[in-house]
């Protein structure tokens, strides 16, 4: 009984979709369309056009869609181990990110400082290659001030 409705519905869809648009002209010289023309009439039976096929978006979905079927255990397994190992790249990829970042910073912390203390007028000592300690003339001071402000720039820039 089923199989009967469905096969009834199945049929009767099917007919309208083939359904054809007709034109023709009437008596008072007006062209007229539909899908049942009146007795008598010169008929001319309009092609519709069928509809475009979709071009895929991208290589991933014609890759799916010109695979058939369920995909197998190991093709899924082989995915699963694909996004495993991009996301291990991506976490990588952020961590590293972050560690340069969080290394610049500190970086461009240390040149400011340098700078406040070369600019703060306090007597800069150095030590020698003998060990002994010496102070910072002013233009030893205006040196080290150039490199530092180079420095800021650097690392803060």
């Amino acid at each position: 009984m089923k199989n009967t409705l469905l096969l009834l519905i199945g049929l009767a869809v099917a007919g309208v979709a083939q359904a054809q648009i007709k034109c023709w002209t009437g008596a008072d010289g007006k062209r007229a369309c539909g899908d049942a023309p009146p007795p008598g009439a010169k008929v001319t039976t309009l092609k519709l056009p069928s509809a475009p096929e979709a071009a895929p978006d991208s290589k991933g979905a014609a890759a799916k869609d010109a695979r058939k079927g369920p995909l197998t255990p190991a093709e899924r397994e082989q995915e699963y181990r694909k996004r495993q190992a991009e996301a291990q790249k991506s976490a990588a990829k952020g961590e590293q990110e972050r560690q340069d970042a969080e290394a610049k910073r500190e970086n461009c912390e240390r040149s400011r400082e340098m700078l406040r203390t070369i600019e703060s007028g306090q007597r800069l000592q150095r030590t020698d290659a003998k060990g002994e300690r010496y102070y910072l003339d002013d233009t030893q001071r205006e040196q080290e001030a150039g490199k530092a402000r180079q420095l800021v720039q650097q690392n803060c820039g």
